[in-house]
């Protein structure tokens, strides 16, 4: 329970429940894990993170493959900015597999697939994208297209053919959940739209639960520390970028 006396009580926790083909954002504050819970099956979250003192620093997809040398994120990963600093670790995954590499689907994928529906006509009832549902978030905090950034798709597992083509081969089921530790100050944009690549006969509005708690600090023993040795540098880059905090 929310303690609205005081927020920082080590045993204050937010928990929400947000409709499938919907849109949030949050600053969440260094020390707090945030966890996402698929309540249905078949859920999926696209995630993109700022730096909500310089809005210029952003989510870096490639980063964050790269020097953990993976294709997928799961627990032990940590989600790199652009500057080398670490937004936050995956500290718990029961999924096993979440990717960022497919971006979003737009009005017309989701025209295409599902017919075409808007607010106007169909009000609760129409059919949202994850490209337009991140644009209207960006806009709270004065940011456009050109702040959009390669997001993960947590909950959607993708593989390669021979070929190189990518497909969406498996999704969570309910009760799946992920939870991420904050290393530092992050504005999170997030959707519950479908995957660009779900193939699903009908458009898919799968919830999650959201929950915001009051982490434990980071050990010596910590795993995402110690899954890399770039990961230590991220967390040394972060120490110098909070130092005196």
């Amino acid at each position: 329970m929310l303690n609205i006396l005081n927020p920082t009580d080590s045993t204050s926790r937010y928990t929400t429940n947000i409709d499938g083909g919907s849109h949030w954002s949050v600053l969440v504050r260094r020390g707090v894990n945030l966890r996402l819970t698929d309540l249905e099956g078949g859920a999926n979250v696209g995630m993109m993170f700022y730096n909500p003192v310089w809005l210029s620093e952003r989510y870096n997809a490639p980063d964050t493959l790269k020097c953990q040398h993976t294709f997928k994120l799961t627990q032990g990963n940590c989600l790199y900015s652009d500057m080398g600093r670490i937004f936050c670790s995956i500290i718990e995954d029961s999924f096993g597999w979440h990717e960022t590499m497919c971006g979003n689907a737009h009005a017309q994928h989701v025209s295409k697939k599902w017919g075409g529906r808007d607010y106007q006509s169909d009000r609760n009832a129409w059919q949202q994208n994850g490209y337009d549902s991140f644009l209207v978030e960006l806009a709270k905090y004065g940011l456009d297209r050109t702040a959009m950034v390669a997001n993960v798709n947590w909950f959607s597992e993708v593989s390669a053919d021979d070929n190189g083509n990518l497909k969406l081969t498996r999704q969570s089921k309910a009760g799946d959940a992920v939870t991420l530790r904050f290393e530092m100050d992050t504005l999170v944009v997030l959707h519950t739209c479908p995957h660009p690549m779900n193939s699903e006969a009908t458009y898919p509005k799968k919830p999650i639960r959201l929950e915001m708690f009051k982490g434990e600090p980071v050990t010596e023993q910590d795993e995402c520390l110690n899954h890399c040795a770039e990961n230590r540098r991220g967390f040394e880059n972060n120490a110098l970028y909070l130092l005196g905090a």
